[in-house]
């Protein structure tokens, strides 16, 4: 292989033990090799790499255009969604970075001139745990003004909860009402979020590049022969890997008014692995009965083609396996009305607010089918009412060192009944229901790097799990008992009664006995004639429990964030003032340095 056109290796940049091994690379090596060492050294100096010294070509010595890529996550989405979107922008030739909301100050963003903003919503409309510094800062009236950042947002969300996207929408106002600059328009995103992430990037950066002047691209080639065969693509959320149910257990003794499955799964020839405190990602069917139910109120047989994500699908097999229908929102009721014409409808979408919100508690979307009844709606009307059937995230109750080629579920069976029909949540009872061992289920793994075990495995722990929430311990004290690690062990765990709800009772007290886990605390709640909670236990504990915060432990939650979640925050809080001899803004300050340095971690839902 010869070109003319090539400089000699000589006149390089390159030391003579340089050149040497270039030229006896070079020689050895095939085209397509070559074609890829072209692509990967073209990736090193994208992603920052060190250039030989005096390089000094045009494209290697410009000056890239900084980018500023800020998010706030909860449960990793909006991290992973800002990592890929500093990948792109290096390839744009943008010097690119990404920052947690809760590392920085408003008055670190008010220096920044470009700025992408990935932010999801929490709860009631609230920012993430760890951005809720910075918004506090933002909106007060201190809070420095901003005229020289150019920004775009993106805000995810989901459209069942009454505040869609707010916490996007509240930095996207307050950074307009501190003189940034918006160079391209907020998008919202439901929880299928890919595709518009794609698109908003994708149109933000060419605006942004307008605006500050082209910067050299970094175009990577790849030739044909070294694309990834199909049967290489790795197993993700975009190709599922179908894994069998090994093992399902009730977890509840005779009696309980619970229902809590213990499930596992094989991963063998996957390829996959995880780490404790990440979740797996399950694509669940909907509940046949359900779906039969609503093809006999709309009067459709099932066996109608309609096209779903440009594929034309048995109306049937798509409500089972495609379709989001049992959610019902507000942007689902507007759908509905654009078809139903219904007075009453249309008022209630009208008044909004408690009118609204009372109407869609407790409903599904067979109540406004039967209640608001559209003649001769189409088998496509009724699939373009709905989203796509979103997959489920479950906390992980095993760790991979403890099961190899294993992972392990822990979720509670819903059902329950409103307006004279019984209900049931799909993921939970398609696992209790609609699979059997042997069956394969399609799932995936969501990382999840804000709910970590300590780097240093001598480090304590305390770990406040109540119900189902004790899943990702599981994980941690398997991870620690296979690890041999040091750090001493503290779990509260909480339920109804002791006799029928002490999920994984024998290797609790095996792993006492053992030494591994230090300490358990128990909160029966109907066990007492006065209700006990975790947080209770807490406070009953409070002086060991400051006593290992101050030795440096981590302090992790899971489960319910609507009550326990909040409940405990405040009695960590009385705790600390109690023992410590706080004030109460000293204690909340307390607190608040724990959830910066990454010492207080929530998984909650």
């Amino acid at each position: 292989m010869s070109n003319s056109n090539l400089s000699p290796i000589s006149q390089s940049p390159l030391t003579p033990e340089n050149q040497q091994l270039l030229s006896s690379l070079v020689a050895s090596s095939s085209p397509d090799q070559l074609l890829w060492m072209a692509g990967y050294f073209a990736g090193v100096v994208s992603a920052g790499g060190p250039l030989p010294a005096g390089a000094g070509t045009p494209a290697a010595s410009r000056a890239k255009v900084p980018l500023t890529i800020l998010y706030a996550t909860e449960s990793g989405n909006a991290e992973a969604l800002a990592d890929e979107a500093r990948k792109q922008a290096a390839k744009k030739g943008f010097a690119a970075k990404i920052v947690d909301l809760g590392e920085v100050d408003p008055s670190d963003v008010a220096e920044l001139e470009n700025v992408l903003v990935i932010a999801s919503t929490w709860g009631e409309g609230d920012p993430p745990e760890r951005a809720t510094g910075f918004f506090e800062k933002l909106i007060a009236e201190e809070a420095p003004r901003m005229e020289k950042t150019r920004f775009s947002i993106l805000a995810l969300g989901d459209t069942s909860y009454e505040h869609f996207c707010k916490f996007g929408q509240d930095l996207d106002e307050r950074f307009e009402a501190l003189g940034a600059q918006r160079f391209f328009p907020r998008t919202d995103c439901d929880v299928e979020f890919e595709e518009p992430f794609q698109k908003w990037f994708d149109a933000a950066i060419e605006t942004l590049l307008k605006d500050v002047g082209q910067p050299e691209p970094v175009e990577v080639a790849v030739s044909d022969g070294a694309q990834v065969p199909p049967a290489l693509v790795p197993y993700g959320k975009k190709n599922p890997f179908p894994a069998p149910l090994m093992e399902r257990i009730n977890l509840n003794g005779k009696g309980s008014a619970k229902e809590t499955w213990h499930l596992e799964f094989s991963l063998e020839g996957s390829g996959l692995s995880y780490e404790p405190g990440d979740a797996l990602g399950v694509f669940p069917q909907n509940c046949p009965q359900y779906v039969g139910e609503m093809l006999r109120v709309t009067g459709l047989d099932g066996d109608e083609l309609v096209r779903v994500n440009d594929e034309k699908v048995a109306l049937r097999a798509s409500l089972l396996r495609n379709l989001d229908v049992t959610n019902l929102s507000k942007p689902i009721l507007e759908k509905y009305q654009e078809k139903a014409e219904s007075e009453k409808l249309k008022q209630i979408l009208q008044e909004g607010g408690k009118v609204l919100k009372d109407y869609l508690w407790g409903r599904q979307m067979i109540d406004v089918l039967e209640e608001f009844p559209i003649k001769g709606l189409s088998a496509q009307e009724l699939a373009e009412m709905f989203r796509k059937l979103p997959p489920r995230l479950y906390s992980i109750a095993s760790s991979e060192k403890a099961h190899p080629d294993e992972v392990h579920l822990t979720v509670a069976a819903v059902r329950f009944n409103t307006f004279g029909r019984a209900r049931k949540g799909v993921c939970s009872t398609y696992f209790a229901d609609l699979i059997e061992r042997g069956d394969t289920s399609p799932i995936y793994f969501h990382a999840n790097k804000n709910f970590r075990l300590p780097a240093n495995p001598d480090t304590p722990v305390i770990m406040i799990g109540p119900g189902t929430g004790v899943a990702p311990f599981r994980s941690f004290i398997e991870e620690r008992a296979a690890t041999e690690a040091k750090g001493k062990n503290w779990l509260f765990f909480g339920d109804q009664h002791f006799q029928t709800d002490f999920l994984y009772q024998l290797e609790w007290q095996s792993y006492l006995k053992d030494g591994v886990l230090d300490r358990m605390d128990l909160a029966f709640s109907r066990d007492t004639p006065e209700k006990v909670y975790v947080q209770h236990k807490m406070k009953q504990r409070g002086k060991e429990l400051y006593a290992w915060l101050e030795e440096g432990a981590h302090f992790y939650v899971c489960g319910d964030a609507s009550r326990m979640a909040k409940d405990v925050a405040t009695a960590l809080q009385e705790v600390v003032q109690e023992h410590g001899g706080l004030s109460e803004s000293d204690a909340v300050a307390y607190v608040k340095k724990l959830k910066k340095d990454k010492r207080y971690q929530q998984d909650v839902y």
